[in-house]
């Protein structure tokens, strides 16, 4: 916050002494140098994980201790592609240091005689590499299942004719599997690697995010999945052709809970000019054959819905349908500020095409005479309930209070200076919340200058938890664009969130040992030790004016009460990654990065 206030008044004397335009060249180049910074610092990742011949030997020597080796076969269709480029392929995997793979390439047809001509020069030169030759192209579905057709191994891993794997990635994944024996399928972190071998574009992935894989198909490289299942749905299916690694996905993680994230980068998507990875204009074809895959596995789930592609960023938007209109309780504690209590009534009575709902505002202590006339106003409404908390304040202790007060089926838990954005702004959370395997839904809140106030909470961000993309600009495509996804989080903030009364009473209330911090992100982690999942959604949009009627205040047995109960967590938050920073909300590189290790 210290740091927040200096940069804005050192703007301010900038505009003021130098001018507006000398104040954008600094801010242009302020960015710069933190986008250069990124680079230095990921540069300095590949150093720390570059695998030099002593960290070889170590990997060796621990391989030798392990009592699972299976085979792993690696699955690659091959299409005219660059001899050159191909080889580069090919002898990433011939470098693993783990050695029990086979590598099943399928030639799809290539009419490209180079690359026939370097298929054939390496024939025999490893046993463990298995070439078969299509007469004719049928696409890389087809030529995947023709590929997998000879692949003897139980488990697969699935690597493109012009990428490349790190020398230790099929080590890591059978150290997993000795770990994790159960695994039905294993993913990694990746980055892209350009014609001159410079890698960049890092993305360090979360754990498995079911909304997150539908938003976008974020676990694609390197995938690794037991060939036993691949069987039991059929492989891949031509009609996905462009998107049939996303339409295979998506039919696995129906069968099986078993799936396991790798938090390294093992591997290199190459950025050529026909490739995805370069451009999300050269197979335009792929989105809306990854919407089709999308809409089948809604339709075999039985999901009404409806899925919009968004080229520009690479994501899906699902819109699920409410076929009932349950009673919403929304409970909005309030202390005088009544300017900003009634901004927050109005707009949800003229803006939201939600009527069902009642509102039940929770007087702790208010002491205006404006305020105590706007709510005899306003409490002659058949659906306003003016309720008196005449205590201390305490988050937890009010809104437990309130709850026990409440009809509806469906809980929203909202401050009183929110202002809804979006007209079906309480349609796009209840979509969610009326999900069985659905705990707590967040919203998108943003400051009066578009700027993100929320988008999903992450555990130890700034010691404990702190918000995504806190004060960035709420337009800007940044890191995936997972700010502006339905994806998963470990919690979100209840300045805004909605649930079933059924789940709220499961869990037992907040924690009234929490009275001004962390009861959501306590609550949240209740919810999901219960096994439920925590929905982010950037298309529930509100403002949000930010303890307007309270001073924050952060208290030191607050911190070390929940750092107790959830410490193992906060420390690995599953919905972020280990590699990135907990001290700045961008999802930037860590400042101190993980130690190398077997």
């Amino acid at each position: 916050m210290k740091r927040a206030v200096h940069l804005f008044k050192k703007s301010i004397n900038i505009i003021k002494t130098e001018g507006f335009n000398a104040f954008l060249l600094k801010f242009k180049n302020y960015i710069s140098r933190r986008i250069l910074n990124e680079n230095k610092k990921y540069k300095r990742y590949i150093k720390e994980n570059m695998i030099d011949e002593k960290k070889k030997e170590l990997i060796r020597k621990n391989i030798q201790t392990l009592s699972f080796k299976p085979l792993i076969s690696i699955i690659t269709p091959v299409y005219n592609i660059d001899p050159k480029i191909l080889k580069k392929t090919i002898d990433s995997v011939i470098n693993q240091i783990y050695e029990n793979w086979e590598m099943c390439i399928c030639d799809d047809g290539s009419s490209n005689k180079g690359t026939v001509n370097y298929l054939k020069s390496i024939e025999g030169v490893d046993k463990r590499i298995k070439i078969i030759y299509s007469e004719k192209n049928g696409g890389i579905s087809i030529a995947s299942n023709k590929a997998l057709s000879i692949a003897n191994a139980e488990y697969v891993a699935f690597l493109d004719h012009d990428d490349t794997i790190e020398p230790n990635a099929l080590y890591e994944i059978v150290k997993l599997l000795n770990h994790h024996p159960d695994a039905d399928l294993i993913y990694t972190d990746e980055d892209k690697i350009n014609i001159k071998e410079k890698r960049f574009d890092p993305f360090f992935k979360p754990d498995f995010s079911i909304d997150l894989l539908l938003s976008m198909n974020y676990i694609i490289h390197l995938l690794i999945i037991k060939k036993l299942l691949i069987n039991q749905i059929g492989g891949f299916r031509k009609e996905f052709d462009g998107s049939q690694d996303y339409d295979l996905i998506l039919r696995v993680v129906e069968k099986t809970n078993k799936i396991y994230h790798i938090p390294k980068v093992l591997y290199h998507w190459r950025t050529l000019e026909s490739s995805a990875a370069n451009s999300i204009y050269s197979k335009p074809y792929a989105y809306e054959r990854a919407k089709k895959a999308i809409e089948d596995y809604l339709k075999r789930n039985n999901i009404s819905a409806t899925v919009k592609v968004s080229i520009e960023t690479v994501h899906y938007e699902i819109k699920r349908e409410i076929n009932s209109k349950p009673l919403i309780s929304i409970i909005i504690p309030t202390k005088d500020k009544v300017e900003y209590l009634k901004n927050c009534i109005d707009s949800i009575f003229n803006k939201s095409t939600y009527k069902n709902y009642e509102i039940f505002i929770i007087d702790n202590n208010s002491v205006n005479i404006e305020t105590k006339k706007y709510f005899k106003k306003i409490e002659k409404i058949n659906n306003i309930h003016i309720l008196h908390y005449p205590y201390n304040f305490n988050f937890s202790k009010i809104n437990n209070f309130a709850v026990s007060k409440t009809n509806g089926e469906i809980l929203l838990f909202l401050n009183n200076d929110i202002e809804i954005i979006n007209e079906d702004c309480l349609e796009r959370l209840l979509e969610h919340t009326l999900r069985k395997e659905v705990g707590v839904v967040g919203a998108k809140l943003l400051f009066k200058n578009n700027t993100i106030q929320h988008a999903g909470v992450i555990l130890g961000l700034g010691g404990i938890a702190g918000h995504a993309y806190y004060k960035e600009d709420s337009k800007a495509i940044k890191y995936f664009n997972i700010a502006n996804v339905i994806r998963n989080y470990s919690a979100v903030t209840f300045v805004c969130a909605m649930m079933r009364k059924s789940v709220f009473l499961e869990i037992g209330a907040f924690d009234e040992n929490l009275p001004y911090n962390f009861n959501d992100v306590d609550f949240c982690l209740k919810v999901r030790e219960k096994g439920y999942l925590i929905v982010y959604t950037p298309f529930a949009q509100l403002f949000h004016f930010e303890s307007t009627s309270r001073i924050p205040k952060v208290e030191k047995n607050e911190i070390e009460y929940i750092y107790k109960r959830w410490r193992n967590i906060i420390d690995n938050d599953p919905y972020y990654n280990i590699n990135l920073t907990r001290n700045r909300n961008d999802f930037g590189l860590r400042e101190k990065l993980i130690p190398w290790g077997l």
